[in-house]
């Protein structure tokens, strides 16, 4: 049996990721937890990011932040979620 999206994500709980919700904007901190109804993530010391990208540097790089503290992100609104190392 395979596992569902939010099972996968579940196994990353305590880790830090980043969230992008679209071309220009995502937000960064530790995944506590994920919840079903609404579909959602949890994020516990975030980071509001801004990102840029240039013709010489295509690949979209941070340029900014802005503290946040406690968020919770709708998955509808999700593009990407990566665990940051």
């Amino acid at each position: 049996m395979n596992p569902t999206v939010f099972q996968m994500i579940e196994q990353k709980i305590g880790k830090r990721v980043l969230v992008t919700l679209d071309r220009d904007f995502g937000y960064e901190g530790v995944l506590t937890a994920v919840s079903q109804e609404p579909p959602g993530v949890w994020l516990s010391d975030g980071e509001a990011v801004t990102f840029r990208s240039t013709l010489a540097q295509p690949l979209p790089q941070i340029a900014s932040r802005e503290e946040r503290s406690e968020l919770f992100i709708n998955l509808n609104a999700v593009l990407r979620i990566e665990v940051l190392h």
